[in-house]
């Protein structure tokens, strides 16, 4: 019963997340090459390190859905989620200046590289237990790369330590300068112990992905 319950309250926060994509403006990816000024200091630099609230690497944003860009902009702008520096850059931002940005980085970077598989490895069962208990593949896709809706990241491949930062960050609450607010990701979260969530982060960035980080021209 419960996870009956569990599956139709999914699929409905699905349902009721796409129609608010198909809602939102469109992005054009050639203007957002003029936009992003402010973000290839961190994300256009293989390996750099961000050091609030602790020492982690930056997230690879080319190749990431539109959507889910979009979306994570307007949770800093509404202080949804409070980072600092990105609230403050996504202050500055119109919605279009969001939607421009967003489509120029998820076509950013796409080659011929082979396509992610269909499905991730196998885990350990130690891990595989804790990928259950969170239903990640639910949200995030069977191979971690193809989310159920847009708004939802693809997450394979993605560096472990801003996996688990960014995991730890929805366990916390009324923090004044860092975490994040949502009821689905803090939900799960909290499940598990920082341990848990270092052995899923570390799994999951070990998956083969579309992300990656793509330097400007200035920084190659």
């Amino acid at each position: 019963m419960i996870k009956h319950i569990s599956s139709v309250l999914m699929v409905f926060v699905a349902s009721v997340t796409s129609l608010a994509y198909a809602q939102d403006i469109a992005g054009d990816a050639k203007a957002g090459a003029t936009k992003i000024a402010m973000c290839i200091g961190c994300h256009g630099i293989k390996g750099y390190q961000a050091s609030f609230p602790e020492v982690y690497k930056v997230p690879k944003i080319s190749g990431q859905n539109a959507a889910y860009i979009v979306s994570s902009l307007n949770a800093y702008q509404k202080g949804e989620r409070k980072h600092p520096t990105m609230r403050s850059i996504a202050a500055s931002l119109s919605a279009k200046d969001m939607a421009d940005m967003a489509a120029y980085y998820e076509s950013h970077g796409r080659d011929d590289a082979p396509p992610p598989p269909e499905k991730a490895s196998e885990a350990p069962t130690a891990v595989a237990a804790l990928l259950t208990k969170g239903a990640c593949s639910s949200c995030h896709g069977a191979n971690l790369n193809k989310p159920v809706v847009p708004t939802y990241p693809k997450i394979a491949g993605q560096h472990k330590d801003y996996l688990y930062v960014a995991l730890k960050s929805y366990k916390q609450d009324g923090q004044a300068t860092w975490g994040r607010a949502n009821g689905v990701m803090g939900g799960i979260a909290k499940q598990f112990t920082l341990a848990e969530l270092k052995e899923l982060s570390a799994y999951v960035s070990s998956q083969q992905g579309e992300l990656k980080t793509v330097p400007q021209s200035k920084f190659r």
